[in-house]
């Protein structure tokens, strides 16, 4: 959203006086009325402004849409045997990349809005106290007929993942009228966050509401076969912020085999890259594993990060983290890249617990790990 000056003196005087009439705003501004309310429209019209009283757009919560779940994880004690029983440990926890996300967001002190899809059940009960507890918004969750969904996580002895199982049939039914009441909300988030669980219907009627009111958005892949799906989505008319994919889901994206490609300079890496952008994705931040990730910006050229070391106890949540706190200081003023950094301080603070979310993360907390380097060199 691009505001005129005189557009952003007017939401100036708003935020002071949100019952300010046009007469009010012409006589400080040292106008005419009928010059303010030709502004007041155009403010409506970008999402800037909205209803009676000329509520403003929360520019500082985002709205995360997507998948919510019941995560069980179960570890193995030793390496992994395959077709047999293994002795191992489990641990049940609320869960769902958006969900995730969301919790991070709210941990970190940004305002965070959910809008998802559980089960009228003890298990969706659960998860929402859960979730409202850590500080999210939970007024928009739809609360549907399909069991609350689980994502069911086998990892080997080291922590990293052998297989997943997700049920995601209550997130898969959540439709586009699901949303309606939260169409204002959506259209005036400071930044919107979607995740490839989500249909292409939801996607898409999301994406339009964001695209006419400019809302920024970011959008989670997560897997190789919903990124094969979402692919269609992206078009130069209806462009999107970031897109944050690992090197399967880009090449799922952009229709392309990248199953050779393991650095940031790898020339049909790159070229998977050139295509997103081409389809409307100002910034594609791939994530390379322990390779750390590269950023890519459109006209402004490519960062490849390292990946800060970490102890890993568990994998699970490194992403939502990562994505989450890149979300959190990008609202807070920081450009793309520094975002990208804290994003992955974030990241391998979480992957050195065992848990999904992180329940100590501050932004205290990942400036220190930041900071650690620059210490250890000093």
């Amino acid at each position: 959203m691009t505001l005129t000056r005189r557009e952003r003196e007017i939401l100036a005087l708003l935020r002071r006086d949100p019952l300010a009439g046009a007469q009010s705003i012409a006589d400080a501004l040292g106008t005419t009325r009928a010059a303010v309310n030709v502004h007041l429209s155009n403010l409506g019209k970008k999402g800037a402004i909205l209803g009676r009283g000329y509520i403003l757009r929360q520019e500082h919560a985002v709205v995360v849409i997507g998948g919510a779940n019941v995560d069980i994880k179960v570890r193995s004690l030793a390496p992994v045997a395959y077709r047999t029983s293994n002795p191992g440990r489990s641990h049940t926890s609320p869960g769902g990349v958006a969900r995730n996300i969301a919790e991070n967001l709210a941990r970190l002190g940004t305002p965070t809005h959910l809008i998802a899809a559980v089960g009228q059940d003890a298990a969706g009960e659960r998860l929402l106290s859960d979730t409202q507890a850590a500080g999210v918004r939970i007024e928009h969750v739809h609360r549907g007929p399909h069991p609350t969904g689980t994502y069911t996580a086998v990892l080997d002895a080291d922590g990293d993942l052998v297989v997943a199982i997700a049920d995601m049939a209550a997130t898969d039914a959540l439709a586009p009228e699901h949303l309606h009441t939260a169409r204002e909300l959506i259209g005036n988030a400071g930044l919107l966050v979607l995740d490839g669980n989500l249909s292409t219907r939801v996607l898409s009627y999301v994406l339009d509401i964001a695209s006419a009111t400019g809302v920024q958005t970011l959008i989670d892949p997560v897997s190789v076969p919903k990124a094969a799906l979402l692919a269609p989505l992206f078009a130069a008319g209806r462009p999107v912020f970031a897109v944050t994919p690992n090197v399967a889901e880009l090449g799922a994206l952009a229709g392309r085999d990248l199953a050779g490609a393991t650095d940031a300079d790898d020339p049909e890496l790159l070229r998977a890259v050139a295509v997103l952008h081409e389809r409307g994705a100002r910034h594609v931040w791939v994530r390379l594993g322990a390779r750390g990730s590269l950023l890519s910006t459109l006209d402004e050229g490519r960062v490849p990060l390292a990946a800060p070391p970490a102890e890993v106890r568990d994998v699970t949540g490194a992403g939502d983290a990562m994505l989450g706190a890149f979300a959190h200081a990008l609202l807070g003023g920081a450009d793309p890249v520094d975002a990208a950094r804290y994003g992955h301080a974030a990241a391998a603070l979480t992957v050195a617990t065992p848990a999904t979310v992180r329940p100590d993360l501050t932004p205290r907390l990942i400036e220190d790990a930041l900071d650690a380097p620059l210490r250890r060199t000093t």
